[in-house]
């Protein structure tokens, strides 16, 4: 079973008043890496995950006006106009994996596709500090399954998709760590096991 991968982000001396810059500078981040960073949705939830969004947008790139509010330079701002302690701001950005499609053949057809990337901002007092465990901003990334791909025997071909996925991934990481201005990153899962574990076992594998 696929374990969600998460990326936490800590910054020194933050307040809330920093933290539009500081999701504008990882989506930057992003789309340095993603080759684009544009906003499909956004929204802002009060107190806790548990409760309904009190801000949401879906954002349609296909017409101008969208194209335009959807960049994170405007995205940001208009789900951060009510700021508060006890909010949190979810963002939603794609990039492009690789992924397998199994037919009836013996052999997997790899093709890229969009996979969802939220993006978090919390403040201190939102679901009783959640920051302290998940950062002041927690990326997203969804199941590990691109990153790792377990329930296929990997060959050389998937092997190749599967380090460009990790590329991205590091390429990613790195870029906040260096641009960021964080003090502190973690990359995480649900089950508590080491990616980079996982991904050296899994392409030594292959040779």
């Amino acid at each position: 079973m696929a374990d969600r991968l998460y990326l936490s982000l800590w910054y020194p001396n933050f307040r809330l008043t920093s933290l539009s810059a500081a999701l504008e500078k990882v989506m930057e981040q992003f789309a340095a890496v993603a080759g684009s960073a544009r906003v499909k949705a956004a929204a802002a939830y009060p107190l806790s995950w548990n409760e309904a969004p009190v801000y949401q947008r879906i954002y349609d790139t296909e017409h101008a006006e969208d194209a335009v509010d959807s960049e994170p330079r405007s995205a940001i701002p208009a789900a951060m106009e009510l700021l508060h302690d006890d909010f949190a701001y979810e963002f939603e950005v794609q990039w492009e994996l690789w992924a397998p499609e199994v037919g009836g053949g013996l052999h997997p057809i790899w093709r890229k596709e969009l996979r969802v990337v939220r993006i978090v901002g919390y403040g201190p007092q939102f679901d009783d500090a959640a920051y302290e465990q998940n950062g002041h901003i927690r990326v997203d990334f969804g199941p590990d399954a691109p990153f790792l791909q377990e329930d296929l025997d990997l060959d050389d071909e998937a092997a190749a998709h599967v380090k460009e996925n990790v590329q991205l991934l590091v390429d990613f990481t790195n870029a906040v760590q260096q641009h960021g201005g964080i003090s502190t990153r973690l990359l995480w899962s649900d089950s508590g096991e080491s990616l980079a574990q996982k991904l050296i076992a899994r392409l030594q594998s292959v040779n």
